[in-house]
C-alpha cells in the first residue's frame, strides 16, 4: 500500500457514498411481489417488516428488511383489510410499491408507500385453485360429498380448539336447543390457527378414525377471524385427508365471507360453528318430522285396514246364517247322493258276489272231485312205490340182510370180532360164521 497515494474512508464516508449512489441510481419507486416473513408494529405506529421470495421448493431466493412510516401504515392497513378481508400479518403475500433507501447507521432497506390488495387475494385464491384442481385431478374432490349422511346423527366427534369461543358456542347452541334434543359429543382437541393447523388437525380425524363406530358425522369448527388466519386451512394434506375421510364431515369456520377449500370439499358446508350447531339440530327436526309422517302414514294405514277389516267382518256375519242354511242344504244332498250312490254300490256287490257264489256251487262238487280223484291216484302210486321199496320184497327179489346184534351191517368194517352174524333171506334167517374178509376197492364197485 502507498501511503503518499492511497485515500482512506471512514465508514461514515464509504456509507454516504453508497446512499448517493443508491439514491442516483434507485430514485424511483418500484412495484415488488414478496412474502412478509416478519412483521413487528411498534408503539411509535411505525411497521417494520421482513420480505423474502422463495422458489418452487421452498428455498430462500432473496431476503430484504421493509419498513412502513406510521403516517402511511394508518392509512394502508385499514384498507388492506377492507379490500381482502385480511390483516397485514407474517405469511401472506404482497404487492407493494417500494423506495431504495439507504441509511449510514442502519443499512438498506425498502420504503413501503402504498399496496395493491388486488394482487393478496389473488395469489390466496390461486394457492386455493391449485389445491382444489389437484383433488379433482385424483377423483377425490367430491368423496366426502358422496357419503350417506345419516337420517338421525346425534353422535359428534368435534374438533375444535377447546378454549375457542366459537366451541363454546357449538356447544351453547347444540345442547340447548329449543326442542331439547339430545346429541352426544366428544371434543377431539386441535390448533385452530398458525402453521400447526393442519397436521393438529390431521391427528384430530386420525384419533376419530380409530374409533369410528361410535361417531355420525365430524364438525371442524372455528371462530371468526381474519383470512390470514384462515388461511392455514387451505392445504392439501389436511383438504386430502377429510376427501377421503369415511364419515360425513361438516365444516363451519370462520364468517360468512370467508371460504377455505374445506368448504368446497366437506360433505357439509356452514359458514360458522353456532351454523354448524342449527344444521344438527334441524337435521334432528327434520327426523322427528319423518318419524311423526311415518307415524301418522302407519295410523292411517291401519285405521284403513281395521276399516275395511271391520266391513269385511260384518259382511261375513250377515253372509254366515246364508251360508251356513246353503251348506246344510248342500251336506244334505251330498248325504243322500252318498246314501243313493252306497245303497247302489252294495246291491251290485252283492249282486256280484252272489253269481261268483253260484258259479262256485256249480264248479266246486266237480273240481272237488277231480282233486280227490287226483290224491287218490297218488296216494296208489306212493303205495305202490312204497311197496316195491320195502325190505321184504328186496328179499323176495334174492338180496338179503347181514344183521349183528339186531342192527344191519352196511361195511365190511362193521362185521363184528367174533365173526358171528344172522343172514336174513325171504324166507328166513341163517346163523354164519365170518372166515374170510376182503374190501373192494372204490374203483371196482358197481351198481346193482
Amino acid at each position: 500500500m502507498n501511503d503518499a497515494t492511497t485515500h482512506i474512508y471512514s465508514l461514515s464516508e464509504l456509507n454516504s457514498g453508497i446512499r448517493s449512489a443508491i439514491e442516483m441510481q434507485l430514485s424511483d419507486e418500484y412495484w415488488v411481489c414478496a412474502e412478509i416473513s416478519e412483521f413487528h408494529p411498534n408503539r411509535n405506529g411505525h411497521c417494520y417488516l421482513e420480505l423474502i421470495e422463495k422458489d418452487l421448493k421452498g428455498r430462500t431466493l432473496a431476503r430484504q428488511r421493509a419498513v412502513i412510516w406510521a403516517n402511511i401504515y394508518k392509512l394502508l392497513s385499514p384498507y388492506f383489510e377492507q379490500e381482502t378481508g385480511q390483516i397485514l400479518a407474517a405469511g401472506i403475500k404482497i404487492l407493494v410499491l417500494v423506495s431504495v433507501n439507504f441509511h449510514e447507521i442502519y443499512g438498506m432497506s425498502l420504503v413501503i408507500h402504498d399496496i395493491n390488495p388486488t394482487y393478496t387475494i389473488g395469489e390466496a385464491a390461486r394457492h386455493r385453485a391449485e389445491i382444489l384442481t389437484r383433488l379433482e385431478t385424483e377423483g377425490i374432490i367430491n368423496d366426502n360429498k358422496e357419503l350417506n349422511i345419516p337420517l338421525l346423527p346425534q353422535r359428534i366427534a368435534i374438533i375444535s380448539s377447546q378454549t375457542a369461543a366459537g366451541y363454546g358456542d357449538f356447544m351453547s347452541q347444540l345442547h340447548n336447543n329449543s326442542y331439547s334434543y339430545q346429541f352426544y359429543t366428544t371434543l377431539f382437541t386441535a390448533t385452530m390457527q398458525g402453521g400447526n393447523t393442519a397436521l393438529s388437525v390431521i391427528e384430530a380425524l386420525n384419533h376419530i378414525h380409530e374409533h369410528i363406530e361410535c361417531y355420525d358425522v365430524v364438525v371442524i369448527i372455528r371462530g371468526g377471524g381474519s383470512t390470514s388466519e384462515l388461511a392455514s386451512f387451505d392445504d392439501y394434506e389436511l383438504a386430502c385427508n377429510i376427501a377421503q375421510f369415511p364419515l360425513p364431515v361438516v365444516v363451519g369456520i370462520g364468517h360468512e365471507r370467508d371460504e377455505t377449500v374445506l368448504d368446497y370439499i366437506a360433505a357439509v358446508r356452514v359458514k360458522t360453528p353456532t351454523a354448524a350447531a342449527e344444521w344438527l339440530i334441524e337435521q334432528a327436526r327434520l327426523a322427528e318430522n319423518m318419524a311423526l309422517t311415518l307415524r301418522k302414514q302407519v295410523v292411517d294405514i291401519v285405521s284403513n285396514r281395521l276399516l275395511q277389516e271391520n266391513t269385511r267382518l260384518q259382511q261375513f256375519t250377515s253372509n254366515i246364517p246364508y251360508a251356513i242354511t246353503q251348506r246344510l242344504h248342500n251336506e244334505e244332498r251330498r248325504r243322500l247322493g252318498l246314501n243313493n250312490t252306497i245303497t247302489h254300490s252294495i246291491q251290485e256287490k252283492v249282486s256280484r258276489e252272489y253269481n261268483r257264489l253260484s258259479l262256485f256251487s256249480l264248479i266246486l262238487p266237480e273240481r272237488t272231485h277231480n282233486l280227490l280223484s287226483h290224491e287218490q291216484q297218488h296216494i296208489d302210486n306212493l303205495a305202490r312205490t312204497i311197496k316195491l321199496l320195502s325190505p321184504d320184497a328186496t328179499l323176495a327179489r334174492g338180496y338179503s340182510l347181514v344183521l349183528h346184534n339186531n342192527k344191519v351191517v352196511k361195511s365190511v368194517d362193521e362185521l363184528p370180532a367174533d365173526n358171528k352174524v344172522e343172514i336174513h333171506l325171504a324166507d328166513g334167517t341163517a346163523q354164519a360164521h365170518i372166515s374170510n374178509i376182503k374190501k373192494t376197492p372204490d374203483n371196482e364197485k358197481t351198481s346193482i
